[in-house]
């Protein structure tokens, strides 16, 4: 017999199977988690939260984000209640709590923006108002200028276009408990870093770090030496996940409607693709998914799906199909 027929096959792809460490539910499953978490939001405020194309909506609130805020709670004051048991361990005095902070990944076009603004509004009205701030990666890539002098506008979003290092400061210092860390802001608009413009955050209770590749390690050292990931500053950590298929999509009709709202302003830095034909401005989003976007998905930022805590799997309307939660 081929010795390769009696060894045992262990899946390699994203299953229920009992070789994973996730716990799958379908969204109907997950809703049930909810029990008694209020819901706080109003259909006008998530419309305001939402992203373009994105349709998620009170039902969608109800059906995913009660029992995942309800869960987040739970981890919350899990961990508020083991730093107290490791002050004590240690014997320290004036030692602060840390933030708890949560990492949400995924690809572009796939609605992190949505998930973390409705987090952020849900968490910050649970019962002990905790002080809940938000802040993306965008701020931290490096702007145009060192981008084009390094010949890298055209890999803008892959990890080497960040500033990593004070990605890692920020974080850093946010867990040390320092006041008013500051992180630098950033323009969809004029597709650039803000120079000399920056958000100060003051000791939250909760941070919620969103972007493309948070989930993303580097190359371990030969020599052992500690090698920090963004990742390591994480209490909780979320990856949004759909097929490439509908992520294609969303992002081709993300740009053609954009052509029809931010495009049209003229200090737009993609002002040049208002004006073309439907066609070319067609032929242009395709190009720019198949040649930055799909290559950043498969070469760095789907193969951090696994290290997340959480995947939320979505279908094709958008909405969630699919939770996976990591087995304790």
């Amino acid at each position: 017999m081929d010795q390769t027929e009696t060894q045992p096959r262990v899946p390699d792809h994203f299953t229920g199977d009992d070789f994973s460490p996730f716990r799958f539910f379908t969204a109907e499953q997950w809703a049930a988690f909810r029990a008694d978490t209020p819901l706080t939001l109003t259909e006008d405020e998530v419309r305001r939260l939402r992203s373009l194309n994105d349709p998620v909506d009170l039902d969608e609130i109800r059906r995913i984000y009660l029992s995942l805020s309800r869960l987040l709670s739970s981890h919350v004051e899990s961990s508020q209640l083991l730093f107290k048991q490791r002050k004590q361990f240690l014997s320290l005095s004036n030692v602060a709590k840390t933030p708890f902070i949560i990492g949400i990944a995924g690809s572009v076009a796939v609605g992190k923006s949505t998930t973390a603004r409705v987090l952020t509004e849900l968490l910050k009205r649970w019962p002990s108002s905790p002080k809940v701030d938000l802040i993306t990666t965008d701020g931290f890539l490096y702007p145009n200028e060192v981008l084009r002098r390094e010949n890298l506008m055209d890999r803008k979003g892959f990890p080497e276009s960040y500033d990593v290092a004070s990605v890692l400061r920020f974080l850093s210092d946010i867990k040390a408990g320092q006041p008013n860390v500051r992180a630098p802001c950033y323009s969809h608009l004029t597709y650039d870093v803000l120079p000399g413009e920056y958000i100060y955050i003051d000791r939250p209770d909760i941070l919620i770090f969103e972007g493309i590749n948070v989930l993303q390690v580097r190359d371990l050292p030969e020599d052992g030496k500690i090698v920090p990931f963004v990742s390591d500053f994480f209490d909780f950590s979320i990856y949004i996940d759909a097929d490439e298929a509908d992520i294609h999509k969303w992002y081709v009709d993300r740009f053609m409607n954009l052509r029809q709202t931010a495009f049209q302003k003229p200090e737009s830095f993609f002002h040049r693709y208002a004006a073309i034909n439907e066609t070319a401005a067609l032929a242009i989003a395709e190009n720019l998914w198949e040649t930055i976007n799909l290559k950043n998905l498969k070469q760095n930022i789907l193969p951090t799906r696994p290290r997340a805590d959480l995947i939320l799997r979505k279908g094709p309307n958008h909405l969630i199909e699919q939770v996976a939660l990591r087995k304790l």
